[in-house]
């Protein structure tokens, strides 16, 4: 289905290639302009309207990282099920900052780690991928109680939650 839908892809790209090719030949009056504008609309330039059809933007994703995990692209361990509940899987203590219900995916998934109120954001997310990792990548530099214990050491402050969050995703960067 993938091959399908990069040959349509292609064939597509190809082919409005062959039409904006012809119509520039025969100079069509009046329709320059606004095929002009409908370019500058569909890549967000202000004034290249030659860079059609655009962009794909990609962004790599390493084996160990966060994006990686809540991608699907491996089997989790089997000692932490995705739908199982953070505080389940940290503590008790992690309860009162994280409440009940949010999920290791969840964590994983995360999108407000950036920022400088987001210490607590980015100790989840970082520290969930890095409990996977502990489990999951021989010579990870955290054992699963390491990690568990630091995270809940974290939560005393914000700043010791921004500091451990970037020693995990450290870990979880150069991991192979």
């Amino acid at each position: 289905m993938a091959l399908f839908r990069s040959v349509a892809c292609f064939l597509f790209l190809l082919c409005s290639s062959f039409v904006g090719a012809a119509n520039g030949m025969h100079g069509r009056v009046g329709v320059e302009d606004e095929e002009e504008e409908s370019r500058r609309v569909a890549d967000g330039a202000s004034g290249a309207g030659r860079a059609w059809p655009g962009y794909l933007y990609t962004r790599a994703v390493g084996r160990c990282t966060p994006q990686f995990w809540s991608s699907g692209s491996e089997p989790w361990p089997n000692i932490i099920p995705q739908e199982a509940a953070v505080s389940k899987v940290f503590g008790s203590r992690s309860i009162d900052r994280y409440g009940p219900r949010l999920t290791v995916l969840e964590a994983t998934m995360r999108t407000d780690d950036n920022g400088d109120s987001s210490a607590f954001a980015k100790l989840v997310k970082q520290g969930s991928a890095a409990l996977l990792n502990a489990y999951a990548r021989r010579g990870f530099p955290f054992d699963s109680w390491e990690v568990k214990a630091l995270l809940l050491e974290a939560l005393v402050s914000e700043e010791a939650a921004a500091v451990q969050a970037e020693r995990f995703e450290q870990a979880n960067e150069s991991c192979i």
